[in-house]
């Protein structure tokens, strides 16, 4: 039985699935771009950090740190209590040792004076999410543009009047 022109273009479950998934992933985008940005240009309420505390995960043949701690901006009118500072391991600081940073607003989070390169990470996601949703659509129209084949003539057939 030969597939319908309808059934044969139709898009998939599984591409659908992809393409929500690429939604998803640019919402996660979209939502840190801001940020993002601002930790690259350096953007934000200048002030100090101060560090409290070192939390320390340990995965197999790895350690990862980070400083916890207070963030003051400089006229004093902002501060944020057990904010980590971007970016800090184990020997980044001591107890006490304070640092210039800076807020982008970002939750959990302060930034050193020397920014951040989470724009790669959020571009990436963007072009990820972009990729997977254009995929069904590139599919669809190919498949439109793909020129139908005739049918095929049966053996000892002739078209002689």
């Amino acid at each position: 039985m030969k597939p319908s022109v309808r059934t044969a273009r139709r898009v998939s479950a599984f591409e659908m699935a992809l393409a929500l998934g690429g939604l998803l992933l640019m919402l996660l985008a979209v939502q840190n771009a801001g940020p993002a940005i601002a930790a690259l240009r350096g953007d934000g309420i200048p002030g100090t950090f101060t560090a409290r505390r070192l939390d320390c995960i340990q995965h197999p043949g790895h350690e990862q740190c980070s400083w916890t701690g207070t963030f003051r901006s400089r006229d004093g009118r902002d501060v944020r209590q057990d904010i980590g500072f971007y970016g800090s391991e184990r020997g980044t600081f001591t107890a006490g040792a304070t640092s210039p940073a800076f807020d982008t607003g970002r939750r959990g989070h302060v930034y050193g004076p020397g920014g951040s390169n989470e724009w790669v990470v959020v571009a990436a996601l963007l072009l990820a999410g972009l990729g997977l949703v254009a995929r069904p659509l590139l599919w669809l129209v190919a498949r439109l543009r793909k020129p139908r084949r005739a049918a095929p003539v049966p053996v000892g057939h002739d078209d002689r009047p």
